[in-house]
C-alpha cells in the first residue's frame, strides 16, 4: 500500500528567503493536528499563499498545542502576557481571568467545535530533523517525516479547559484583531482569512 501523505496547505509558513538558524527542538517530542486520521508520511511543501516559499514540514510543541485545539479552518485570535507586557496592557486584556492563553473565535463557529474530531500526530523532533523557529512553540523540518504515533484530541473545549485555556466567543474577531496590533501581549492570529467580514464591510453591503 503506498503510503498516506499529507499534501494540504499547512497552517503558516515563512517568509521567501528566510533562512532557518538551526536552533534545536524545544521539546523531544512535536504535534500536528489534522482532521484526517490516515496520514502516514508528511512531506515537505511551500505555504500555499507563497509558492516560492521553502517547503517544510510544520509542528508544534506540546506548551503551545492548544492553539491548535480547533477545527483545522477555524479563524482565531490567540493572545497571552510576555515578560515585556505592559502593566496596562496586562490589565486591560487579562486582569479579569488567570488563564495562561485566551483564545477567541467566532460564535458562529461554537457548533463546529462541538463537532470535529481531531487527531494529534507526534513526531520524534530530533529523528524529524525539526529546528525551533525560536516563536512560542513553532518547529520546521526539510525532511519527509514519519509520524511516530496519531491519536484523537476527545472534546475540544473540554482539552483547551484542562490545558487553562479561556475560550472567548465573540460575534467578529476584527476588532481584538485590532486592539491587539498595537499591545505588547504575545498575539497569534490562525486562519483570518476565513473570519466573517469586519463590521464595516458588512454594513457596506446592506
Amino acid at each position: 500500500m503506498s503510503p498516506r501523505v499529507d499534501r494540504r496547505p499547512p497552517r503558516g509558513g515563512l517568509p521567501a528567503g528566510v533562512a532557518l538558524k538551526g536552533v534545536p527542538p524545544t521539546s523531544p517530542t512535536l504535534l500536528h493536528f489534522s482532521e484526517d486520521p490516515g496520514i502516514t508520511v508528511f512531506e515537505p511543501r511551500p505555504v500555499a499563499s507563497n509558492p516560492d516559499s521553502e517547503p517544510l514540514v510544520w509542528a508544534i510543541d506540546e506548551a503551545h498545542a492548544p492553539l491548535y485545539y480547533f477545527p483545522r479552518d477555524c479563524p482565531r485570535v490567540c493572545f497571552w502576557a510576555l515578560p515585556t507586557s505592559t502593566a496596562e496592557d496586562v490589565d486591560r486584556y487579562l486582569g479579569v481571568t488567570d488563564a495562561r492563553i485566551v483564545i477567541a473565535i467566532e460564535g458562529a463557529w461554537l457548533e463546529r467545535m462541538r463537532e470535529t474530531t481531531l487527531y494529534a500526530y507526534r513526531f520524534d523532533a530530533a529523528a524529524g530533523g525539526f529546528v525551533s523557529l525560536e516563536d512560542h512553540g513553532a518547529h520546521v523540518s526539510r525532511r519527509t517525516v514519519v509520524p511516530t504515533s496519531v491519536e484523537p484530541v476527545g472534546d475540544l473545549l473540554t482539552r483547551l479547559r484542562d490545558a487553562g485555556v479561556e475560550v472567548r466567543l465573540t460575534p467578529s474577531l476584527w476588532p481584538l484583531r485590532a486592539a491587539l496590533l498595537n499591545a505588547s501581549l504575545h498575539y497569534s492570529m490562525i486562519r483570518m482569512r476565513n473570519a466573517a467580514a469586519p463590521p464595516s464591510e458588512k454594513d457596506q453591503k446592506t
